[in-house]
Formats: structure tokens, sequence, C-alpha cells
């Protein structure tokens, strides 16, 4: 099963730091609020703190962190070894020196991400499918970063089928 975790936590990676830039340029452009530049390199993969991770490597910001949270095996297939879910989630980081103006960003970066999400559903190959949905869940503003720092968690549920 851990296969399978890092294979559709490694296909979102993918697909958002192919799609990120261009996702925010069309969000900058409908909406009209000023989108941050994103690029292939702010999208990373691990389930870290983002305040070790700042520490031991540095952190670039936005920061977009990958990961697959639960993994299950439901055997809804016959004869599959493998046949359930995995749930990943896209957690979203902005920091700014000033807070007038953070949550903006980050609902903007977190638009960017539901943007790639929305234009990539369906099947993303290695028996993974994506139906659509998620669940945004946004945090408080905490000290962190430049000094202020904000999250925002997007779930999705990737079929999986091996």
């Amino acid at each position: 099963m851990a296969l399978v975790a890092s294979v559709v936590a490694g296909k979102v990676a993918q697909l958002l730091a192919a799609n990120l830039g261009a996702a925010a340029a069309e969000v900058q452009t409908q909406s009209g609020a000023p989108a941050p530049q994103l690029s292939a390199a702010q999208v990373v993969s691990g389930n870290a703190p983002p305040d070790l991770v700042e520490k031991a490597t540095g952190a670039q910001y936005p920061q977009f962190r990958v990961s697959c949270e639960r993994v299950t095996n439901s055997l809804r297939e016959k004869f599959r070894t493998f046949s359930g879910q995995a749930q990943v989630v896209v957690e979203t980081l902005v920091t700014q020196d000033r807070l007038e103006g953070i949550e903006d960003q980050l609902q903007a970066c977190v638009e960017s991400v539901t943007t790639v999400l929305d234009q990539n559903r369906g099947d993303w190959g290695e028996g993974a499918l994506y139906n659509g949905g998620y669940d945004i869940a946004f945090g408080a503003v905490k000290y962190g970063g430049r000094n202020f720092l904000q999250s925002a968690r997007v779930t999705i549920t990737v079929d999986v089928s091996k």
C-alpha cells in the first residue's frame, strides 16, 4: 500500500508542478486580483511540518506540500490486489511580513490548486482515477515564515485500482 500512496501523491505533485503557473495566471485574469508568481520549484512532496522544513532546507513561498494522508483498500473489484481510495492533501502555505492581504494571497493560491484539479479530472494512468471534488480547510494566521504564515489544506480522494 505504501507504493500506492507514493504513486498517487507523485501524480498530484507532477500535475501541480506542470500546471500551477498557468492556473495562477488564469485566476488572476478571471478575478482581477493579483496572484503570486508560481513555479514548479514551489511544489514539494513530503509530510513534514512547515517549521521543520524551513529550518532544515529553507523554503520558497508560497509553498505547496503534497502528501498522501490515507490509503484504503476496500477490495471493491474482485481479483485485484488493490482496489480502493487514496486521500491526498495539498497544503498551501503563504507568508509575508504584514497581516494585510495574506488571506487574499492564500485564497488565490488555493484557487490555482483547485483550477489545476478541475482541469485534470479523469484517468491519471497507473490505475488512478480522479472524479473531481475536494475539501478545503483554511488555517489561522500564525507566526512563521517571513513573519506571518497562513495555510490551507486541499484534500482530494483518488480511486485506485491495481
